[in-house]
């Protein structure tokens, strides 16, 4: 294969004095195709970058795919082809997908291609004649998934943490890094400089790790078990165990360029939790033992949760990023993503989290100040904008308050308080609104003698607009440029100094108004389609525990009133009786059953779900039914004839 150098870099004069950040989201394995796990790391990571371009800041975003290993030798096998092929195509899969998410990635690296194995190769090397590799036999734990030997004390329940199975017995003779050798040294790096893992949970981790023997790192497989890998150098019977050839593509493709002087001492890792290890203990020990510089920070995120449980394809539960960014927008997911979760700690996602947070910040808040002020402009000044007049305190603190953001999201960013930052900008937009109704230029607009002061609001609401589109650029690029666009700014580049400035729109700027930038989300039509007909797809679900299902209540009831729901061609509205209560229950099966013919249908009621409106219909409960390949639906209930409200055990 060929290698795929990305984005040409502008050349660095030797007198350059910008500030240099370098960003790398881990190299995603290829054993599965993308996931919201992924395009939050991505995202984040283009989000930060973008960021620190629009201080003007000299940056590089690297990105990639992991694809050697056992894991894919199986994976590929089992598909029928070959190696390179599989790899070919998931890896595709990820550049395909980063591209439509609008990912503004400088460079994409493989781990197959050959500029990163001779990079792997000369370190390797290094590393060998330094005297801290050696040949011996290991026999252990070994989790296939994550394609490393664990102590008993890592495994969950007796399983693996990071695919719950269980592990393997191995012995092997494999060559060894003599990763103990610098533990003293690692951890009193990280006891010195107390950022170097952030946030400080995950400091203390590592700190916990290396306060006993880490051990030697296995580094090489057989080539006889394990063909697909880079060679040793010195040893062409084993390739290079994951680890060694992985992490080193942050490293390989700075090299690849000539540019690693000028990005690797500003190298800023950003991982999810389950790599700590690897990249917390793992790789700095290489660096050291390789004579190469230690990275800046490593920054450490954690799991988009559903049901309590990590995103996973061996879970069952992964969330394809792309059919999210379809329907509810690439811009509106971003910003999503970074607002509702706090840096380090676990966030729960659903698909109704996302609709409410755009129409709470994007609709109700940005959406609608932008709304009212180009009406407004229209309706008073024929859509042109007036000069600036005499500001009064009111105008001030909207304006101070803005003019404050752009030094506070730099503090705020360089401390990885990303969800902080979007609401402190959004805390501004909501002041904007409501020096709006204080306002009330709508009342101005009625006094020939206040023309003077009527101009005054609507440049001020004009301007936060302007300095938000700004302050929102590395987070919404696309729609940012669209609300410039309305304001009559044009699709220009924009820095942050442009949030610095006020009354920046030149008088006599014609404004425009275009469609909603976020249209409302009509959370009763989602609840709607996200309850469907309430049927459990089983071969999808993950295994639960016993005390999980125990905290479903299933109720034995009967249909007594059933009628076709007035706003909803799919849905029946169902009275139930069970028992001591009666309950009504929005069921989407109308394609299946006549309203009529359900009236005495004994039923299996959920019945200690949570009440959902359903386009205008409170839901007190669920009805169970199942449905076969060919689209078959039954209702299920009891086969003897129990009480109303008896109990399924």
């Amino acid at each position: 294969m060929t290698d795929t150098l990305t984005t040409p870099l502008p050349d660095a004069s030797p007198d350059d004095s910008r500030s240099v950040f370098y960003a790398t989201t881990p190299i995603f394995y290829v054993n599965a195709a993308p996931h919201i796990g992924h395009a939050y790391t991505t995202i984040l990571v283009d989000i930060v970058t973008r960021f620190h371009r629009l201080q003007g800041n000299d940056t590089f975003f690297l990105t990639g795919t992991d694809e050697h290993g056992e894991k894919v030798a199986k994976a590929a096998a089992a598909a029928g082809v070959t190696s390179q092929a599989y790899v070919d195509e998931v890896s595709g899969d990820f550049r395909r997908t980063w591209d439509e998410l609008g990912i503004g990635y400088d460079e994409f690296i493989r781990t197959t291609e050959p500029r990163h194995q001779k990079v792997v190769q000369d370190v390797l090397q290094r590393v060998y004649d330094a005297g801290d590799i050696f040949y011996g036999e290991y026999s252990g734990l070994y989790c296939v998934g994550a394609e490393r030997f664990v102590t008993e004390k890592e495994l969950q329940d007796g399983r693996c943490p990071e695919s719950e199975d269980p592990p393997e017995y191995r012995t092997e003779a494999n060559y060894f890094f003599r990763m103990e050798k610098y533990r003293p040294w690692l951890r009193e790096h990280i006891e010195r400089n107390p950022d170097f893992i952030r946030p400080e949970r995950y400091r203390n981790e590592v700190l916990a790790m290396l306060r006993e023997p880490i051990g030697d790192l296995s580094i090489s497989r057989p080539r006889a078990r394990v063909p697909w890998g880079i060679s040793l150098p010195w040893d062409e019977e084993h390739v290079t165990y994951v680890w060694f050839d992985a992490l080193l593509n942050y490293w390989s493709a700075l090299v690849s360029r000539g540019v690693e002087g000028r990005y690797w001492p500003a190298v800023e890792h950003f991982i999810a939790k389950d790599i700590v290890k690897p990249h917390g203990v793992f790789w700095p020990t290489m660096l050291k033992a390789a004579g190469l510089p230690v990275y800046q920070h490593l920054n450490v995120h954690g799991y988009w949760l559903m049901d309590a449980r990590k995103m996973s394809k061996s879970f069952g539960n992964v969330v394809r990023p792309l059919d999210l960014q379809a329907k509810y927008g690439r811009d509106a997911f971003r910003y999503f993503l970074l607002r509702d979760m706090g840096f380090g700690l676990d966030a729960n996602f659903s698909e109704s989290a996302i609709a409410e947070r755009i129409n709470a910040d994007l609709a109700n808040d940005l959406g609608n100040l932008l709304n009212r002020t180009l009406g407004m402009l229209g309706r008073y000044r024929d859509g042109v904008v007036a000069p600036a007049g005499p500001s009064e305190s009111a105008d001030d603190e909207v304006r101070d308050a803005f003019l404050a953001l752009p030094d506070r999201m730099v503090e705020r960013f360089d401390a990885l308080q990303f969800d902080r930052a979007i609401e402190d900008v959004m805390s501004a937009v909501r002041s904007a609104n409501k020096y709006v109704a204080e306002q009330a230029p709508w009342l101005l607009a009625k006094d020939p003698v206040r023309a003077e002061r009527l101009d005054r609001v609507l440049r001020t609401c004009l301007e936060a607009l302007r300095c938000a589109s700004v302050l929102f650029e590395c987070v919404m690029p696309d729609k940012c440029r669209e609300l410039r666009v309305q304001l009559g700014m044009g699709e220009g580049a924009v820095t942050l100094d442009d949030a610095r400035t006020w009354d920046a729109i030149p008088a006599g700027t014609r404004a425009g108004t275009g469609d909603p930038l976020f249209p409302r989300i009509d959370l009763e039509a989602l609840a709607e389609e996200i309850a469907g007909p309430q049927v459990a797809a089983l071969e999808h679900k993950p295994e639960i525990a016993i005390d999980d299902f125990a905290k479903v209540e299933l109720r034995v009831g009967t249909v007594t009133h059933a009628e076709a729901h007035p706003k909803a061609d799919k849905l029946l509205v169902l009275t139930v009786s069970l028992g001591s209560e009666t309950r009504t229950v929005v069921s989407g099966i109308r394609a299946h059953y006549q309203a009529d013919e359900l009236v005495g249908q004994r039923v299996v009621v959920v019945a200690n779900l949570a009440p959902v409106k359903l386009r205008g219909v409170e839901s007190q409960g669920m009805i169970l039914a199942a449905e076969d390949d060919e689209g078959t639906l039954a209702i299920v209930g009891p086969l003897r004839d129990l009480a109303d409200g008896s109990e399924v055990r």
